[in-house]
């Protein structure tokens, strides 16, 4: 419901504003592209820090100190109006962008765990985090409703219901908002649907499914009274929805009623036409009201200003879209707020705290998902002489994936605090031993009743994780991702993880053949094609990403919890990758408890 005082300041913001301010309250830069000075210059609305992109020494006071200079500036008396300015981010497991933070299971984690109150804990830890960084605006959560495990943003999903979606994204809004950070529910709309999987593709559905499938999870969000929205790069039958009035101002704002600020994803308007400045107005026209242009922001206003000044964009449009922009500031309490070193919660230290990680080592040991327990094998004991092997055991870069400190994730431990799934082992089972190598070459059965092989993939982000085979090759040769030519060669492969990498298969195979029983833990971001490895293996674990907590992983293993997760999306078979006759159906996972399959609801 609009506030009427909220109603007459923006009003009277609006009065007092030229064209050209106006237009600055619509860009949003990149830290890296701009300075206070220009902030105060030009009026902008928004800056943000892509993925990878922080100041200083990547403190949570370095976060703060460089806030506070942007907010400064905006705020510097002058002839311009004072409109304080947002900063954002996005913190999509975590505040992953800072040195020390919290990092949690990607979503595909949290979706196996089936707990919405874990969902909502997780987005309060997240909060406090960033506002320890002094930030105000966190790009998350995805409602993406996840179709083809071979999309690299699988992981970003809470699985393939729709309904699970909707309510996990509508507990992360309400805790995150609750909190004092502004949430984005994104990416409007139809993103985990396109065709082969492939990012910022092609969504062909008709209406009726795609309202069901992929809009349905944004309605309880909306009730819930998120602030912003950011608009997705793919498109619907055809048409970009960055440009879609009808999915974005009839929709969305006329039918929905949504009366919040829609933002652009990083430079989205650029696919719409190859002339910047028609690529803008058909975007301003669809209905986007603040555009994410990380350094082309100086010639988005140039161009934005030009389209006015023709009549190609209504000074109307124009209004509209800086009024959704000051209401939204105003509901924050922006206005109200002192300068981000001075504001509650900033500077407080919280970041990677104790209690912060032990609810993400809980979100651990929730997610965890048994697919095979021949013999009983696990819960391993205490005292059992263990080998821990596979590239994955003691990799905190792999166990947290994509969106962790840069926009591709790290692929080490040196720039990460946590605890690996080895060291977690090491802490409850004295007398294990990590393999020298990683490849289980000195597994020895006279040595080690049992091995521990950590598998799976290697961080990515995006287009760049996308499983590319067959016709979608043809379909996606010229395609973008974030502006860059998506190089294919690396993404031609298959979903089996024995062709993409084979060096695990070796790793399980090696060790199995000296008679050693192997519990084998994938680390991925998705449901592959494992059946080779769980052939050879005894136990088997899917881990998903689970983050910098891998003690949480060691307890379970250890008996010290039992697995409660089940399979948020079905399992492919080697022999149809593609689902339709899964391995494993949606809601599988074994338990200590109960020895055998528990489908969900069960």
């Amino acid at each position: 419901m609009l506030n009427s005082e909220h109603e007459a300041v923006a009003t009277n913001l609006l009065k007092k504003m030229s064209l050209r301010q106006k237009i600055g309250q619509m860009a949003m830069a990149e830290r890296l592209s701009v300075e206070p000075a220009d902030v105060k210059r030009h009026g902008l609305g928004a800056v943000l820090s892509g993925g990878g992109s922080h100041p200083g020494g990547n403190a949570p006071e370095d976060w703060v100190r460089m806030n506070d200079a942007f907010w400064q500036a905006a705020m510097a008396d002058d002839d311009a109006p004072g409109i304080p300015i947002l900063y954002g981010c996005d913190a999509v497991h975590g505040h992953n962008n800072v040195q020390g933070a919290t990092i949690f299971p990607h979503n595909i984690g949290l979706g196996a765990a089936g707990d919405a109150r874990l969902v909502a804990e997780a987005a309060r830890v997240t909060a406090r985090e960033m506002l320890d960084s002094g930030l105000d605006w966190n790009f998350a959560p995805t409602l993406a409703v996840v179709q083809n495990c071979r999309w690299g943003r699988t992981y970003e999903s809470f699985g393939n219901d729709p309904e699970r979606v909707a309510s996990y994204g509508r507990h992360y809004v309400e805790a995150l908002q609750a909190e004092g950070i502004i949430g984005c529910v994104k990416h409007w709309v139809g993103d985990g649907g396109t065709r082969h999987g492939m990012d910022q593709g092609e969504t062909t559905l008709p209406w009726q499914e795609l309202e069901s499938t992929h809009v349905a999870p944004y309605y309880p969000a909306l009730q819930a009274g998120v602030m912003t929205l950011m608009v997705s790069f793919n498109s619907w039958n055809g048409e970009k929805c960055h440009g879609h009035r009808f999915l974005v101002t009839d929709l969305l704002k006329e039918r929905l009623g949504f009366d919040g600020l829609v933002l652009s994803d990083w430079d989205g308007v650029n696919y719409l036409d190859e002339d910047y400045g028609t690529a803008i107005r058909l975007s301003v026209n669809a209905g986007l009201d603040m555009f994410m242009v990380p350094e082309r922001w100086r010639e988005f206003i140039d161009a934005l200003e030009a389209q006015v000044r023709l009549g190609h964009v209504s000074t109307a449009r124009i209004d509209d879209a800086v009024r959704r922009i000051l209401r939204t500031k105003l509901r924050y309490g922006l206005f109200d707020m002192p300068r981000p070193a001075q504001r509650r919660g900033a500077g407080t230290g919280c970041t990677g705290s104790a209690e912060h990680r032990d609810v993400a080592r809980r979100a651990v040991r929730e997610s965890l998902v048994l697919l095979k327990n021949e013999g009983g094998l696990l819960p391993l004991g205490r005292h059992q002489r263990m080998l821990v092997a596979g590239k994955n055991a003691h990799n905190l870069g792999h166990q947290c994936g994509g969106w962790t400190r840069s926009w591709q994730g790290e692929t080490g431990n040196d720039t990460l605090e946590g605890t690996s799934i080895w060291e977690g082992i090491r802490e409850l089972a004295p007398h294990a031993q990590l393999s020298a190598d990683g490849t289980g070459e000195d597994a020895d059965s006279r040595e080690h009743e049992v091995a521990l092989v950590v598998i799976g993939e290697t961080p990515y982000a995006e287009g760049f994780g996308d499983i590319r085979s067959g016709d979608a090759l043809v379909v996606e040769a010229g395609s973008t991702v974030n502006g860059l030519m998506n190089p294919l060669e690396p993404y031609a492969r298959s979903l089996e993880l024995a062709e993409s990498h084979p060096e695990d298969l070796a790793c399980i195979r090696r060790i199995a053949a000296k008679g050693i029983p192997v519990v084998v833990v994938l680390v991925s971001g998705r449901p592959l094609a494992v059946g080779r490895e769980l052939a050879a293996s005894t136990a088997f674990v899917a881990a998903w990403l689970p983050g910098t907590e891998g003690g949480g992983i060691a307890e379970v293993l250890m008996g010290n919890a039992d697995f409660k997760a089940r399979l948020p999306l079905p399992w492919p078979g080697d022999a149809d990758p593609d689902g339709a006759w899964p391995l494993f159906p949606a809601g599988y996972g074994l338990s200590y408890s109960r020895g055998g399959c528990g489908l969900l609801g069960a």
